[in-house]
């Protein structure tokens, strides 16, 4: 304590644990700045997931359906998760069959992009199926 008072720094524990207990003499407050820096930098190499939203209805034609299948192609091959859910409005909900069997459609089309994260599930008035990007492989 006597030197680190000596050289103007602080004395800060390490390991308290250790036997005997590590200290160390250092700056304080450089130590927490160079430490924030660090976390900033790490939280700028995370990866931030990206999910893109496709919309059906139970009754979706062929032609509406291929037009949003191009854009599910697109969100994947650019990295992002998919999350398709069919929506039912009033009476619709009767054709919740329909739905799922829309939902494997694009499932079963889009295989080589990405593969089903959840099977198509129903929650409340919306059915809903995620898809994640296949990781390329280098």
């Amino acid at each position: 304590m006597a030197k680190s008072e000596e050289l103007g720094l602080d004395l800060v524990e390490i390991s308290p644990k250790a036997d005997p207990p590590v200290c160390k003499i250092i700056d304080y407050k450089k130590f927490l700045y160079e430490q924030k820096k660090r976390e900033k930098v790490m939280k700028a190499k995370a990866s931030k997931v990206v999910v893109k939203e496709i919309r059906f209805g139970p009754n979706t034609d062929d032609h509406d359906y291929e037009f949003k299948k191009k854009h599910a192609e697109k969100f994947l091959k650019d990295g992002a998760k998919l999350k398709a859910y069919v929506f039912f409005k009033g009476r619709s909900i009767v054709y919740k069959d329909q739905g799922e069997i829309l939902l494997l459609r694009l499932a079963s089309e889009l295989e080589e992009l990405g593969k089903v994260e959840q099977m198509p599930r129903l929650e409340g008035k919306r059915m809903t199926m995620f898809i994640a990007p296949k990781t390329k492989s280098k």
